[in-house]
């Protein structure tokens, strides 16, 4: 088969499509003849050389895809030779085939053609992880998410805006503050003119956020805390913003607030299939009704994932970046 491989790390003419090796599924795996694929800031920081597979997991880019099932390893049940489906990887999405766990693996939802159900598997499974499981958002409470008009961000709107939630973006210039709005987004704050922090407290008369999906990190952190209410969540899930902070724990203790961080490339297996089930079965009939939907920018040639890579680093999108395989061009 083809895949990109990144023979040495760099800019994103490191990307190279190249003959590989077609992957063979293990035990308790499937086979997918990928259909597409979707970039997200992960598969940047693996082209420069900052993150680097897990473990076991195929060495090519891609954290997502969707396609057919074309064969299935030992023991796996639950699927079918022909299924369409999409799928939460480790790695090696972007290529003509994947072995995907099966536990890790979701039917194309009704109403979502193939190729673009592969906008689909990681921000939902980090959405539903990390505002829901983990921060446990409820009806008429709060939500403010930094990175409104990004993949993450325009699934983390509708989906809070379905369980009844009041929802704030940070965004940057007016369109995309326009098309989070569109999406349901309720306070508006464009960062390159507001304080989010006073943004916030003002729109909420003083309260703050219960919950902050924060995809910045360091450089955010002291302010996220002063933004949080009292008994809040904030939820890092990636570092845009640097690594290293200070944080005064007397405002977070005065709050009773907790800071959680996570990411799902690195978790187990088990606890991956638990983060699907639990999609599968409250986001899917959202999206199979038409409540909630995903958002996709452009598609681009998988073969030019270069390019697919410059429109993310320019950070001119508005929601997902597909690749679309050769076999489904």
């Amino acid at each position: 088969m083809y895949a990109i491989t990144i023979p040495e790390p760099g800019g994103p003419e490191a990307l190279v499509w190249a003959e590989v090796p077609d992957p063979v599924p293990s035990e308790g795996e499937v086979l997918v003849e990928v259909a597409s694929s979707a970039v997200n800031r992960a598969d940047v920081l693996q082209r420069q050389g900052f993150y680097n597979p897990p473990p076991g997991a195929s060495p090519y880019p891609g954290l997502e895809c969707a396609g057919r099932v074309v064969a299935l390893g030992p023991g796996t049940t639950g699927w079918t030779v022909g299924d369409e489906v999409c799928g939460l990887l480790s790695g090696g999405g972007y290529a003509e085939k994947v072995a995907v766990p099966a536990g890790q693996l979701l039917p194309v939802p009704e109403g979502v053609d193939l190729t673009t159900a592969a906008a689909l598997p990681e921000v939902t499974a980090t959405v539903w992880s990390n505002v829901f499981m983990v921060a446990h958002l409820r009806p008429g409470e709060v939500l403010l998410v930094h990175g409104g008009s990004s993949g993450i961000g325009t699934m983390a709107i509708q989906l809070a805006k379905a369980v009844g939630a009041r929802v704030a973006v940070t965004a940057g210039g007016p369109e995309k503050l326009a098309r989070c709005a569109e999406l349901g987004a309720d306070i508006l704050i464009d960062y390159r003119e507001q304080d989010f922090v006073e943004e916030i407290h003002k729109a909420t008369d003083g309260a703050g956020a219960d919950v902050i999906l924060d995809i910045i990190g360091a450089k955010y952190l002291d302010r996220n805390v002063r933004a949080l209410a009292v008994n809040g969540r904030l939820a890092i899930i990636g570092l845009q913003g640097g690594v290293k902070s200070e944080l005064n724990l007397s405002t977070l203790l005065n709050k009773r607030a907790a800071v959680t961080a996570t990411s799902l490339r690195g978790r187990p297996l088990v606890e991956k299939a638990a983060i699907i089930a639990a999609v599968r079965e409250h986001v899917w009939p959202l999206i199979g009704s038409g409540v909630v939907r995903p958002v996709v920018d452009r598609a681009v040639p998988m073969t030019d994932a270069a390019e697919a890579h410059r429109v993310l680093e320019s950070s001119t999108h508005i929601g997902k970046v597909l690749l679309i395989a050769p076999s489904a061009a």
